[in-house]
């Protein structure tokens, strides 16, 4: 799990190669879920929150650029 805080840091296109690497990771918890290959079920929840954690630091940083 990643910190609110590291968003900050990173620029808006960084946030959005992160969004799309945890949606990756998200859809292949999801397939080995569906296939009974997967061990850490807790992740499946760390990654949900992740890609919202991200989505609302890149969300409030194109609100204070405008």
């Amino acid at each position: 799990m990643t910190k609110a805080q590291d968003f900050r840091a990173m620029t808006a296109d960084q946030l959005d190669d992160e969004v799309v690497k945890l949606k990756k990771e998200q859809f292949n918890l999801r397939f080995q879920k569906a296939t009974g290959q997967l061990e850490n079920t807790s992740r499946v929840k760390t990654v949900r929150r992740d890609i919202a954690r991200v989505m609302t630091v890149a969300a409030a940083k194109r609100a204070e650029a405008k």
